[in-house]
């Protein structure tokens, strides 16, 4: 009988250990993912050209996503939640059906999977030069990639190496707002995380699984 009360109260801690330890993922997932959920939906606020959220959400994901499949997924399905209600609300008359998916939208996605793989090799440490030079290079990725796709899958510049360079040139006025938008939410990310670390303390359950 002395047995059988060990036995139940041992699965009883461990019951409570396992709901310890599964609030502490459920709110960290949460958290970053409103986060990120919350980048994407800043698209909707009127903001200058290539001012976006990008690269931060691409490398924030990176950063604290445990479970690398989350770190993809999560950022991307975020911003094309952001798509569909920029496409279909904002610009809405712009298009004569529902869009899925616009055009050159594989490259951004391409783009977007890009900078998560670069901030899983970048941001092993996160620290304030780590997130600068992550942030420079997820623009130069995002400018290369996202100018390559308006080029191979349009019709405004000829595909020849010519009509390539004179796409990249034609996107090089706008690039300073890409490399400011993915600074400006790069910093916004990591600095309210941190600081919500610093008032929430599970936040930083390192071992979490997500």
């Amino acid at each position: 009988m002395g047995n059988e009360y060990a036995l139940l109260f041992l699965f009883r801690q461990l019951s409570v250990l396992k709901t310890m330890k599964t609030n502490k993922l459920d709110l960290r997932f949460s958290v970053m993912t409103l986060m990120i959920l919350l980048a994407a939906m800043s698209r909707l606020l009127p903001h200058p050209p290539n001012f976006a959220p990008i690269g931060g959400m691409a490398l924030f994901g990176a950063a604290y996503f445990n479970k690398r499949y989350w770190a993809f997924l999560v950022p991307i399905i975020s911003m094309w939640i952001s798509d569909l209600v920029l496409n279909n609300v904002v610009y809405a008359q712009y298009f004569n059906r529902f869009v899925w998916f616009y055009g050159g939208s594989l490259f951004t996605y391409g783009a977007f999977a890009l900078i998560v793989l670069f901030g899983m090799l970048s941001l092993k440490k996160i620290r304030l030069p780590n997130l600068i030079a992550s942030a420079l290079g997820s623009s130069v990725i995002f400018f290369l990639v996202s100018n390559f796709g308006v080029w191979f899958s349009g019709a405004m510049y000829p595909k020849t190496v010519s009509g390539l360079l004179a796409c990249y040139t034609a996107g090089i006025p706008f690039f300073h707002n890409t490399i400011l938008g993915d600074l400006v939410y790069t910093g916004v990310l990591f600095g309210v995380f941190a600081l919500c670390v610093r008032k929430i303390p599970q936040l930083s359950y390192r071992h979490a699984n997500v």
